[in-house]
């Protein structure tokens, strides 16, 4: 029989630790592999997705673009409406207004010479109110004077 020096058992140990770790870092290459794998098919797939969506979205930047123009030549156009529209009032009133306040003030002039004083109503005076009581009695009595 073989006698196996302390040498050889030294080699087998070795070379058994060599097989175990290299059988480790088989699967750890194979478990790697398979998640690259896995990655590689989730960009493909992402960007599959995303090509589209950024289309769309680029799409939609432009459409938005456009109607932004849109409502800046409208706030424009609006803007010098108005414009427009205040010059007009303007134009209007420095036309008319005059004339009409100096007809208005000649129909209350011819109104006034005419005597008619009954265009114009008498208002009573309203009631006072002083802390705790009201005055209303002085005020009776205030226009019964100014009917005398």
């Amino acid at each position: 029989m073989h006698t196996v020096s302390g040498g050889e058992v030294a080699g087998i140990l070795v070379a058994v630790f060599w097989a175990i770790l290299v059988s480790f870092l088989a699967v750890a290459l194979a478990r790697l592999a398979q998640t690259l794998r896995a990655t590689t098919k989730l960009v493909a797939d992402v960007t599959d997705q995303a090509v589209p969506l950024l289309a769309d979205a680029s799409a939609a930047v432009r459409s938005a673009q456009t109607q932004i123009n849109r409502v800046d030549s409208i706030a424009s156009d609006v803007e010098e409406v108005t414009s427009n529209a205040s010059a007009l009032s303007t134009t209007v009133a420095s036309t008319f207004g005059g004339p009409l306040v100096k007809v208005a003030a000649f129909g209350y002039g011819v109104r006034r010479a005419l005597g008619r004083k009954d265009d114009v109503p008498v208002k009573a005076p309203a009631p006072t109110v002083i802390v705790g009581r009201t005055a209303s009695r002085r005020t009776k009595r205030d226009l019964r004077r100014k009917k005398d």
